[in-house]
C-alpha cells in the first residue's frame, strides 16, 4: 500500500479539546499530514499558541472557542469551521474530563459534568458533523477518543468509566447508522498516556505500581497514538468502521 494513502492534504478537520494533552498533539499530527485543522476548546489562549506552532510548520490552523456540552456553541463552531476551511471530513472527538471520587461520594453535579462532556459532547459534535457531511454530500471519518476504562472498570472514577463505555457503544451505533452516507465512525482506546496533566502522578509511587502492570513496562506517549489516528483519519481506513483500536501497551490484555 503506497504511503500516499495516509496523506490528508486538501482535507479539513476539527479537533475538540485541542488546548492541551492528546487533543493538542492530535491537531499537530493531522496538520503535519496536510490537513487544515480547526482547533477547538473552551480556553482560547492555548489555542493561539498552538496555531502559531502549526503555522510555523507551514500548516493551517483555526482557533475556535467551543463548549461541547452547549448545542449553540457546537453549531457556531461547525459554521465557523465550514466558512473558513470548507467541507469538514474529519472529526476528532477528544474533549473530556475526569473526576476522581469513590462511587458513594460522587455528587450529581460532578457526574453530570463528566458524562455531559465525555459522552453528550461527543454525540453533539458527531451529530453536527454528520449533518454537515450529509448536506454537502460527502463522507468522512469521526474518531472518538474513548479509553481502556470504557472496556473495563476501575475504582474511584465511576462517571469516567460510564462515559467512556457509553462512547464505545455510541461509536458502534453511529457506525451502523451512518455507513450508508460514507461516514466512518471509530474510536481510539488509549491506556495510560503520559501528558502534562498526569506526568507527576505517573512518576509517583502509585504510578510506578501501575507501570509494572503494563506488559510493555512503560506508559504511552502521545506519539504512540499517531499511527492509529492517521489510519482512521485517512483513506487507509476506508473499509474500517465501528472499530475500537486499543493502544495501551497490552494493559487490557493482561486484565
Amino acid at each position: 500500500m503506497p504511503l500516499e494513502i495516509f496523506d490528508l492534504s486538501g482535507k479539513a478537520a476539527i479537533v475538540t479539546g485541542a488546548s492541551s494533552g492528546l487533543g493538542r498533539h492530535a491537531a499537530r499530527c493531522l496538520a503535519a499530514a496536510g490537513a487544515k485543522v480547526a482547533i477547538a476548546a473552551r480556553r482560547v489562549e492555548p489555542l493561539m499558541e498552538l496555531e502559531k506552532q502549526i503555522e510555523a510548520c507551514d500548516g493551517r490552523a483555526l482557533p475556535l472557542r467551543l463548549d461541547v456540552t452547549d448545542p449553540a456553541s457546537v453549531s457556531d463552531c461547525m459554521k465557523a469551521a465550514e466558512t473558513e476551511l470548507g467541507p469538514i471530513s474529519i472529526l476528532v472527538n477528544n474533549a473530556g474530563v475526569a473526576v476522581t471520587q469513590a462511587a458513594l461520594e460522587v455528587e450529581e453535579g460532578d457526574w453530570d459534568r463528566v458524562v455531559d462532556t465525555n459522552l453528550k459532547g461527543a454525540w453533539l459534535m458527531a451529530q453536527a458533523l454528520a449533518e454537515h457531511m450529509i448536506r454537502l454530500g460527502h463522507g468522512g471519518s469521526i474518531i472518538n477518543t474513548a479509553s481502556v476504562l470504557g472496556l473495563a472498570g476501575a475504582a474511584q472514577i465511576p462517571a469516567y468509566c460510564a462515559s467512556k463505555g457509553g462512547l464505545v457503544n455510541l461509536t458502534r451505533a453511529l457506525a451502523v447508522e451512518w455507513a450508508r452516507h460514507g461516514i466512518r465512525v471509530n474510536a481510539l482506546a488509549p491506556g495510560y498516556i503520559e501528558t502534562e496533566i498526569n506526568r507527576d502522578f505517573l512518576a509517583s509511587a502509585a504510578g510506578e505500581a501501575l507501570r509494572k502492570r503494563v506488559p510493555l513496562r512503560r506508559f504511552g506517549t502521545p506519539e504512540d497514538l499517531e499511527g492509529a489516528l492517521l489510519l482512521l483519519a485517512s483513506e487507509a481506513s476506508r473499509y474500517i468502521t465501528g472499530s475500537v483500536i486499543v493502544i495501551d501497551g497490552g494493559q487490557s490484555a493482561a486484565l
